[in-house]
This record gives C-alpha cells, structure tokens and sequence, in this order.
C-alpha cells in the first residue's frame, strides 16, 4: 500500500512539474495559430492574386465537395472568404472563441460532407478549435489585449 501511494505522490509531483514548465498562454498560442495556418493555406489555394476565386475552385465545389443544401459557387465564395477571414483572426487572438467556432463548422462539414474518410486530421484541428473555444485565446492575442476575453 505504501508504495501505491508513494507511486501517485511522484506522479502527482512530476505531473504538477511538467505542467510548470509549459506556460498554458503558449498552448493556446500554438493552438490557434497552427491550425489557423492549415485554413489560410488552403484559403490561399483558392483565389489568384488577392481575392479572384480560382476556376479550379469554381470546379471542386461543383464536382468534388458538392454540398447539399448550399449551391456550390455560394459555398465557394462562403468557403473562400471564411478561410481567410476566421485564419486571420484566429492568428491575430481577435474575436478568437468566434473564429474557431466558425472554423470548428467547416471542419465538422469537411468530415461530414466531403472526406469523412480523414477523421484523423479533422480531429486534430476539431481538438485546436475545441481548446481555443474553451480556454480563450491566452495573454498573447488582441482579445486579452483589448480585454476582450477574460
């Protein structure tokens, strides 16, 4: 008995030391900016220039992800803006818990809709959005700055 609880005081203590030496502002840093980077990426495939939706853009709406419910050129252009718009605030930490919830949507409609087979990599950016919602952006974004979140 002795020793279980020798045991879980150790790993009570190492689990308090190791959480110690990981500041939770830059957890919630990398968590918005990493996937954030992932949306703008894709967003940046979309359009030429600044802002000119892609025929191959106009094309995978219409033959590949073909949404229900949505026409595809009102889902290109949703998508297209979207992207940009959430990415940017997200990495900026403005209106942060709004872009990943928006992001959160398009991931949920990705894995639904047009590749359910990549359940992995939409849980992976769902788990970013998910901590951005519930923790807030941290000290290292305009919302705290602007005291907008917590």
């Amino acid at each position: 008995m002795t020793a279980t609880v020798s045991l879980g005081t150790r790993l009570r203590s190492l689990n308090a030391t190791i959480g110690r030496l990981l500041p939770g502002d830059l957890v919630q840093l990398a968590a918005r900016v990493f996937v954030a980077l992932v949306f703008w990426q894709s967003a940046r495939t979309k359009v030429e220039g600044l802002f000119t939706i892609k025929e191959s853009t106009w094309y995978l709406f219409r033959e590949v992800y073909a949404l229900p419910l949505i026409p595809s050129d009102v889902a290109a252009v949703l998508a297209t803006t979207a992207e940009h718009t959430l990415s940017v605030l997200l990495i900026l930490g403005l209106a942060s818990r709004f872009a990943a919830a928006g992001l959160l949507v398009m991931t949920a409609v990705i894995e639904i809709f047009v590749f359910p087979e990549a359940w992995v990599t939409h849980g992976l950016w769902a788990a970013s959005l998910l901590t951005v919602i519930a923790r807030g952006p941290g000290r290292i974004s305009l919302d705290r700055l602007l005291g907008l979140d917590r």
